[in-house]
């Protein structure tokens, strides 16, 4: 059944997307990543003779893979143009599922950069000093690390004064 996936998938992933990758993924099925789209299909056997079970789902930001929007199950005794409509239209239910409203601009007077792909920018340091967090706190160590550091000195203390006090020494 892999060896049938795995040909099914490689004319199938020639005819949707120029750009591909096709590998197989740990229950046996095959995946094909359009990494220019940030979609993936997947193909994966289902128990039944020449059938499949034909997924897809979108690429999350870092290359991960995202959980299935949509999934059908497939003959793969049809031909490929057939299979390729199929995922076309999973594909576009992907795509229409996954575009994301719009973000306002984090930082006024700054144009944002055409190229960025969802990726925030990280402000420079006198934006990070200008901007009004949670107050930051003047003390840092507690009372009780004082506590702590005072009774660590006061043994440290007598453990010296038992060693080196004596009138032998």
């Amino acid at each position: 059944m892999y060896t049938q996936l795995r040909e099914t998938a490689a004319e199938l992933a020639g005819v949707l997307w120029r750009e591909h990758t096709v590998y197989r993924e740990r229950g046996g099925g095959v995946v094909i990543r359009g990494e220019h789209v940030g979609r993936w299909i997947s193909l994966g056997p289902t128990g039944g003779k020449d059938q499949a079970l034909l997924r897809a789902g979108r690429l999350l930001d870092g290359g991960t893979t995202a959980p299935a929007r949509t999934e059908v199950i497939v003959d793969l005794t049809a031909g490929t143009a057939e299979l390729a409509a199929v995922c076309r239209s999973l594909l576009a239910d992907v795509a229409a599922v996954a575009e994301p409203a719009p973000a306002p601009s984090g930082r006024a007077g700054r144009a944002s950069r055409a190229g960025t792909s969802g990726k925030r920018e990280k402000p420079d340091r006198a934006a990070r000093a200008a901007r009004s967090g949670r107050p930051r706190k003047t003390r840092h160590t507690s009372l009780g690390s004082f506590v702590v550091l005072l009774c660590v000195a006061g043994v440290l203390g007598v453990w010296l004064y038992s060693v080196f006090g004596g009138y032998g020494y």
